[in-house]
């Protein structure tokens, strides 16, 4: 255990790690809050509505892209996540004061959506590389596989809590409460000893490039191709699973709001316990990314076969522990051999691709679930992570001379590099 927490030896981290918990927790209960709001209180179960406000929240991770990556590697983070911070939870008052009021509009959502993924599109590569300034190089690993269990110990305990919130009040008091935790990380942010921040090795010379550089980097690199395309995939068609809980919890089992809530929290167990796994490694491998995406796609093929809620949910705990092994594994792998200097903006790449393809992804999965039903929606999600174990060997046969055989029963392989 001491060695899967090794990174909270250190004060810096152990502030940021507090004040990121409390504010993800209010972030998981305004998600929650900011779907049932849509599905049930602004339409009549309307998952195309739901896919929407998703493609609105993280399309700007795309859109923002030339901007957000330079913006990691050029500013000074901490500055730039106590803007991004506080302007996120000054969006979840306002959200919150209209909805208590009852004056929201399901076209207020999607402002509020689209002003919020604008704001993030800057909060995300800062936060995910802010991690690099507060832990020592062999650290980073388990410092990033740990802010992955915050978020998803977060998501147990959000959209439970959300789901109590909504039941006995209503989902503009949930927005609310997130507003008020982001006090907790612009605390910590204030209180970090900058005098003991980790310098950002490399920085000061060739971030002063464009974010070309970057693509010019991964597209040299064939191994953060194949990861990054294996995220891509799973990312679009996988990772809905605002869409895919609600409109089971909704559609399926004829759920209210504290069923959805506990189902998503649910499968946060999973998440958590992958993320848990994933910090206890001293370096992730790419075979795990192999195991994680077979996983997912049984796991989500499972899911959607599922004859009542106890199965889904105890398939959801899997799930959840795949699509966080594919997840966690993948940032740390890009961080760790990623030259500093250009760590922003790859990791803005990886952002865009893990949360910018939600505007793809989630309208198609949206209409999925409303033209054949939400089991059919979790169809498509399985495919995507058998599709990404595909990818994965596909590029370790091309550049590792992956070669599998039959022996009776089992499956061998070898590894063979190909001549240069």
């Amino acid at each position: 255990m001491s060695n899967t927490f090794r990174s909270l030896r250190n004060r810096n981290y152990r502030l940021w790690a507090a004040g990121a918990l409390v504010s993800n927790v209010g972030t998981w209960m305004q998600r929650t809050a900011q779907d049932w709001l849509v599905l049930t209180h602004l339409t009549n179960h309307n998952a195309t509505a739901v896919g929407t406000v998703m493609a609105l929240q993280f399309g700007p991770q795309l859109v923002l892209l030339p901007f957000t990556g330079l913006a990691a590697d050029r500013l000074n983070r901490r500055k730039l996540l106590m803007a991004t911070q506080a302007a996120m939870g000054l969006l979840a008052l306002g959200l919150g004061l209209l909805t208590v009021s009852g004056m929201a509009q399901l076209w207020h959502v999607y402002v509020f959506a689209l002003l919020l993924g604008c704001v993030a599109a800057f909060d995300a590569p800062a936060r995910q590389t802010f991690v690099a300034e507060l832990v020592s190089e062999t650290e980073l690993s388990n410092a990033v596989a740990l802010n992955s269990t915050s978020f998803n110990a977060a998501r147990m305990v959000g959209p439970a809590v959300a789901g109590l919130v909504i039941a006995a009040t209503g989902p503009g008091e949930a927005f609310l409460l997130n507003a008020l935790s982001f006090v907790a990380v612009l605390t910590s942010l204030a209180c970090l000893r900058q005098g003991e921040l980790y310098p950002r090795h490399g920085a000061a010379g060739r971030s002063k490039g464009s974010l070309m550089e970057g693509f010019r980097y991964v597209w040299r690199r064939p191994d953060l191709r194949a990861l990054l395309a294996m995220l891509f995939l799973v990312a679009t068609f996988g990772l809905n699973f605002p869409i895919f809980i609600s409109t089971m919890s909704v559609g399926a089992f004829h759920g209210g709001p504290g069923q959805y809530g506990l189902l998503s929290s649910t499968m946060a167990i999973g998440s958590v316990t992958g993320a848990l796994l994933a910090a206890r490694r001293a370096q992730p491998r790419f075979g795990l990314l192999l195991v994680g995406s077979a996983v997912f796609g049984f796991a989500c093929l499972a899911a959607a076969l599922m004859p009542n809620v106890v199965g889904f949910g105890i398939a959801l705990v899997v799930t959840g522990a795949a699509a966080q092994t594919l997840t966690t594994s993948t940032n740390g792998m890009v961080q760790m051999s990623t030259d500093p200097a250009l760590r922003g903006r790859v990791i803005a790449i990886l952002l865009a691709i893990l949360l910018g393809s939600t505007p793809i992804g989630a309208p198609v999965v949206g209409w999925v679930a409303d033209t054949f039903g939400p089991r059919w929606a979790m169809g498509v999600a399985a495919a995507a992570g058998f599709g990404s174990l595909a990818i994965g060997l596909r590029y370790l046969f091309r550049h590792h001379g992956l070669r599998l055989r039959l022996e009776g029963r089992r499956l061998r392989y070898s590894i063979v590099p190909p001549p240069p």
